[in-house]
């Protein structure tokens, strides 16, 4: 059955949304619509294979900063309600940016746009840089004649996106350093200076502890196979974001970081704000609730949300309400989230009990990171001092059963 996408108006209340539906035809989707009370304003058919959507494999290496795309939406927003034509404003905007992929890509754009296509159609040819997220809320302003308006809510979720990235990412450098510092401080005692020390205990004849034995075979190891030690680091990490990118491997990683002391709190503060600012941002261009989560569902990076967001969908078209489905995970969703959409639900105002409900979480997530330091240092304290420990007690029991043999 063929998919369409629409917009359409509830001439009674006034309220405009849009999406996609399945149906035989235009008329189909326009039945439907009409027996939720809703007059469709257009209806376009999906093309089940549209050309020049397939990414190029290069493209996979580069990428457009986050940053870049925000400080381009906003501008574009201002050209856009400065009567700007979207050709010129994004010819503008192109000859302003100076990453090379983002030029050559708006460039691509803005021929698209003289070529009569629209501006949705032209940014979905490249979705490794405007995600369905960004596609989707373009096509319901085109089409719902509030261009600007999305725009503008569209700048501020990039905005709120970058914004709390900057705070996770921030808080995490002060860890990675220390955890880098003491794998490096670990490579140069297991290559430079414990050879020296271990060599005395070979010409012993003396049993030495598993602890010694070990980190003596480690150090032979890495003073002996450097380049072979290097190649297996990097084919770990390789295998290691290979796995990552399969189904299991996605599922088992969101697993581990929900349960992971404090980072588990954190991922779930974090999902939960990128949800309702998204679903938020949606809801206010236009985008029906089911097509709404959906797009979160593929936008959100953890698979527990995903596969939460996916049951509810199917529960929603049935006519159980959003709050009832999200009720049933209480470990990535807290009971605020729930009891909050319940009320948007009752009030009719789901978008702005969203946007608050965002705010909320995106100040929580502040305050955690600017805690971070104070709570992370306890921690590195015990593994520093565990390591330390660890090589103290392996070099001295060696030192001790000499001590006993000369007594």
């Amino acid at each position: 059955m063929p998919k369409y996408l629409f917009t359409a108006k509830n001439l009674k209340t006034g309220e405009a949304k849009g999406g996609e539906l399945s149906a035989k035809d235009e008329k189909g989707v326009a039945s439907s619509l009409a027996s939720e009370g809703f007059v469709p304003t257009s209806i376009k058919m999906i093309d089940e294979a549209p050309a020049g959507v397939s990414v190029k494999f290069f493209d996979r290496f580069s990428t457009v900063p986050l940053k870049e795309k925000m400080v381009f939406t906003r501008n574009l927003a201002v050209m856009v309600s400065s009567g700007l034509s979207l050709s010129r404003a994004i010819q503008n905007l192109s000859s302003q940016t100076k990453n090379k992929r983002f030029k050559a890509v708006l460039e691509s754009v803005q021929a698209d746009l003289q070529t009569g296509k629209t501006l949705s159609e032209g940014m979905s040819r490249f979705p490794t840089i405007f995600n369905e997220l960004f596609v989707n809320m373009i096509y319901v302003g085109e089409v719902s004649g509030n261009l600007e308006m999305v725009l503008d809510i569209l700048a501020t979720q990039l905005e709120k996106e970058h914004d709390i990235t900057s705070k996770v990412k921030g808080a995490l450098i002060y860890p990675a350093v220390i955890l880098v510092a003491m794998i490096g401080i670990a490579i140069l005692m297991l290559t430079y200076i414990l050879p020296s020390i271990v060599g005395v205990f070979k010409d012993m004849d003396v049993k030495l502890p598993a602890m010694t034995v070990f980190i003596m075979s480690l150090s032979d190891f890495l003073r002996h196979h450097f380049i072979a030690s290097g190649v297996i680091v990097l084919a770990l990490l390789v295998g290691g974001k290979v796995f990552l990118a399969t189904k299991t491997g996605k599922r088992a990683f969101s697993f581990f970081l929900l349960f992971m002391p404090i980072v588990g709190n954190i991922v779930v503060k974090v999902n939960c704000a990128r949800f309702a600012r998204i679903y938020s941002s949606l809801l206010k261009s236009g985008v029906s609730v089911v097509d709404g989560l959906g797009i979160v569902s593929r936008v959100l990076s953890n698979d527990a949300y995903k596969k939460a967001l996916v049951s509810a969908i199917s529960e929603i078209q049935r006519g159980t309400e959003l709050s009832v489905v999200i009720l049933r995970y209480p470990k990535i969703f807290p009971l605020l989230v729930p009891q909050m959409i319940a009320v948007g639900e009752e009030t009719g105002k789901t978008e702005t009990v969203l946007e608050k409900l965002a705010t909320f979480y995106e100040d929580e997530v502040t305050q955690i990171t600017k805690n971070m330091s104070s709570i992370i240092e306890p921690i590195l304290m015990l593994l520093i001092g565990g390591g330390v420990g660890f090589f103290a007690v392996a070099m001295l029991q060696p030192m001790y059963s000499v001590l006993e043999n000369i007594k």
